[in-house]
C-alpha cells in the first residue's frame, strides 16, 4: 500500500521537484520497503529517531532533519545528515558549523523562515536572516553551506492564505539569492509543502516537498 501511495505522490510532482518521504514515527521496515521501491530521501523530526534509523538502514539513504533542532543535539547527526531544513537561529547555525569542523565536513542547511500566522512555528524573520548574512561572523563559517530556504504554511483551510505564505517564502528566496548567493549554484532549494498543501507549494515554486501521511498513512 505505501509503495502505491509513494508512486501516486511521485506521479503528482512537477518537474524538478524532489520528494522527501517523511518517515517520522514510522518503523524502519516501512522505510526499507520504500527504499526497495527506489526512494532515497527520507525526513525525520527527532534526532534520536533519525540516529536509530540511520544505524539500521542502508547507508546511501539521504537523511533530512526537518524538525526543530536543538543546539545540543547537532553532534549526533553532524557526521551523516544530508540536509538540515530547520536552521532557525544564528546560534544553531554556529553550532552546526562547530560540529562540521569536528567531522571535517561541510553540512548543507536551509534557513527556516516564519511565514505562518501561527505563533508556534519556528523561523527567522527576513530582517533577522539579512542581518546574519551581512555579518562578518557568518562569512567566517566554513563548515556550513546554505542551500536555500524552508517554511511551513499556516494549518488552515484557506487556500488563498497558503498561497500568500508560500509566495512570501519564494520572495525571500529570490531576495536572498540575488543579494548573497548570486553566483552560488548550490543555493537553489525552496523546501515548502507537506501532504495537505504540497500541490499549492509546487505552484508557488517549491523545489522540495516533505510528504508523510499521503505516503505512510495518518499517524
Amino acid at each position: 500500500m505505501i509503495v502505491k501511495n509513494l508512486v501516486n505522490v511521485q506521479d503528482s510532482l512537477i518537474e524538478n521537484v524532489s520528494l522527501i518521504a517523511v518517515s517520522k514515527t514510522k518503523p524502519a521496515s516501512d522505510i526499507q520497503t520504500l527504499y526497495d521501491a527506489g526512494q532515497r530521501a527520507f525526513g525525520e523530526n527527532k534526532v534520536q529517531e533519525l540516529v536509530e534509523k540511520y544505524e539500521v538502514l542502508p547507508k546511501d539513504i539521504e537523511w533530512h532533519l526537518i524538525g526543530h533542532l536543538q543546539s545540543n543535539k547537532v553532534k549526533y547527526i553532524a557526521p551523516f545528515v544530508h540536509l538540515i531544513h530547520g536552521v532557525d537561529s544564528f546560534k544553531l547555525l554556529k553550532e552546526i558549523n562547530k560540529e562540521g569542523v569536528k567531522c571535517n565536513r561541510i553540512i548543507p542547511c536551509l534557513l527556516q523562515f516564519h511565514i505562518a500566522q501561527e505563533e508556534t512555528k519556528f523561523g527567522f524573520s527576513f530582517e533577522e536572516a539579512q542581518e546574519m548574512l551581512e555579518s562578518n561572523e557568518f562569512v567566517e563559517l566554513q563548515h556550513v553551506a546554505i542551500h536555500g530556504v524552508m517554511g511551513m504554511a499556516s494549518f488552515t483551510e484557506d487556500e488563498n492564505q497558503i498561497h500568500e505564505e508560500f509566495q512570501t517564502l519564494h520572495n525571500y528566496f529570490q531576495l536572498i539569492k540575488s543579494h548573497f548567493f548570486k553566483f552560488n549554484s548550490d543555493f537553489k532549494e525552496i523546501s515548502m509543502g507537506m501532504s495537505g498543501d504540497y500541490k499549492i507549494a509546487m505552484e508557488e515554486g517549491s523545489t522540495m516537498v516533505r510528504v508523510g501521511s499521503s505516503i505512510f498513512g495518518s499517524r
